[in-house]
């Protein structure tokens, strides 16, 4: 007769053990694609259409020095699209993430389609990232955020940079190129000395 109530008790500490175990899991994952909508800058995750891709692809500057080093930062790479496929065609991509999960998704797929050493991914907030040392620098952003964007652009990307903003436009500086239309608009800047006066 004892033993029941035993029993019952470890079927609620597993139940418990389950429940809690589950919560934190459910937690762990929602949390950081939840988080940056209260940030400053809201930049959510949405994953880059084929056109998209394309069209940006079609239009990253390969310096005549050596277009095999060429480089392109992603400004809030998402799941890392974009710069794997730029690192499959030889450019040495990197991109900024926020999110840890899909820093680590995009690293998994960098390192399972054997381009790793060309395609890294770092978490970091996108306007703390190093602009300067990049031939290239796209981003797929929000209304909201372009201007602060097209400071950080100006103000830190050195002249012959090419900017590929994608969905939304720079809002002042005047673009060079536009592809597309609706969500798979790309704008095309190349950054000029005369800009940063």
């Amino acid at each position: 007769m004892q033993q029941e109530p035993q029993k019952r008790s470890r079927r609620g500490l597993i139940l418990l053990g389950i429940t809690g175990t589950s919560l934190f899991g459910i937690y762990a994952v929602v949390v950081p694609f939840v988080v940056p909508a209260f940030r400053k800058h809201c930049l959510p995750f949405v994953p880059a259409t084929p056109r998209q891709l394309l069209t940006v692809m079609r239009h990253l500057k390969c310096p005549k020095r050596s277009p095999n080093s060429s480089s392109v930062v992603d400004l809030g790479s998402g799941d890392g699209r974009l710069v794997i496929a730029a690192a499959r065609r030889g450019f040495d991509a990197v991109g900024f993430e926020l999110n840890p999960w899909l820093v680590w998704y995009s690293r998994l797929v960098a390192w399972r389609l054997g381009v790793s050493k060309l395609a890294r991914f770092y978490r970091q907030d996108l306007f703390r990232a190093p602009l300067t040392r990049f031939d290239n620098v796209v981003i797929f952003g929000v209304d909201g955020i372009m201007g602060d964007i097209e400071e950080m652009v100006v103000r830190d990307a050195r002249p012959g940079t090419r900017v590929l903003a994608c969905r939304f436009g720079l809002p002042t500086l005047v673009c060079d190129a536009k592809h597309g239309r609706g969500v798979d608009s790309v704008w095309i800047y190349d950054i000029r000395a005369s800009a940063k006066e």
